[in-house]
């Protein structure tokens, strides 16, 4: 039922073509809303507010559903369905963007469905900065607001960014793009100048050596779960954001304190388990005690015994 939407993510709906090494694969269900919300759907009820093209397979959607995501916010338009296209170095860390084709999603302008406006947890993909407002505009005082966002936005809308981060609960970026929103360096001190600027907290993402939690009184390192093989690192960012909205939306209560180093560290091994397949294979292989389990070897793994 949708009036038990507890989280809310507003983003991209793509499909993919994944170049690594190793492996090609053509028309794989991405984008920002896709692997946050599969993410997010281990722990609460979630719905997805998106755009896709009359060209979007029906198996995608069906996918949805075997998630248990409410999909009421996902909307149609005569068209095709955004594309993205890549090919990975032998890292798997590094990656060349060959083609973008925004399509409907040129365009896109969210709309919540009215069971989504009274949801406690709102996740803004990276979208610009003046549609995360506007969706802001449409929520009823939802109590926590995490907003990512992009080199571009932060390039060509920078007032807009800065505009957004006053609203929101916490700021997610990468390292790079903490860099160049607060035109310094040291992490620490790119943190301290966000933090000023709004949110309660800050998240830096380093990739694959984790990220860190930044607030006025705390520094949390977030440690990246060792895999044994990373298939395809697409989509990592969005499934670490979207598995922290839905462990802290299960956790819920008002003192986040510890609550969110536990959704930090659930998004952790989420994003770990999303790397090990192309598009949401993974995810769909896995339940939740997996995610419990590797969340308790990370526990020990960090535990130094002092």
């Amino acid at each position: 039922m949708a009036n038990d939407i507890n989280a809310v993510v507003v983003g991209s709906v793509a499909l993919d073509t994944v170049a690594t090494p190793f492996e090609h694969h053509a028309d794989v269900l991405g984008g920002s809303c896709s692997y946050a919300c599969a993410a997010a759907s281990f722990f609460t009820r979630c719905g997805m507010v998106g755009v896709v093209g009359d060209d979007f397979p029906d198996g995608y959607r069906a996918l949805y559903d075997r998630f248990d995501i409410d999909a009421t916010g996902l909307q149609t338009a005569a068209g095709k369905t955004f594309r993205w296209s890549g090919v990975y170095d032998g890292d798997m860390i590094n990656r060349t963007t060959l083609v973008t084709e925004l399509n409907v999603f040129e365009h896109f302008r969210p709309e919540l469905p009215e069971a989504y406006r009274s949801a406690g947890y709102l996740l803004l993909g990276n979208i610009a900065p003046d549609l995360q407002l506007h969706v802001l505009d449409e929520c009823r005082s939802p109590h926590f607001v995490m907003a990512d966002t992009m080199d571009l936005w932060i390039k060509t809308q920078r007032e807009k960014v800065l505009e957004v981060m006053q609203r929101v609960t916490m700021l997610m970026l990468n390292d790079m793009e903490a860099r160049l929103l607060a035109e310094r360096y040291h992490l620490r001190s790119c943190a301290e100048w966000l933090l000023e600027r709004g949110p309660r907290y800050v998240v830096i993402k380093k990739g694959e050596h984790g990220a860190l939690l930044f607030s006025k009184d705390e520094l949390f390192i977030v440690p990246a779960y060792p895999v044994n093989k990373v298939v395809d690192p697409t989509g990592a960012g969005d499934a670490f954001a979207g598995g922290f909205v839905g462990a802290l939306a299960e956790t819920g209560g008002e003192d986040y304190t510890s609550a969110v180093r536990r959704a930090l560290l659930y998004g952790s091994v989420t994003a770990s388990r999303n790397v090990e397949a192309f598009g949401l294979d993974a995810l769909e292989q896995c339940g939740r005690k997996e995610l419990d389990r590797r969340l308790a070897e990370l526990a020990r793994m960090t535990d130094a015994g002092l």
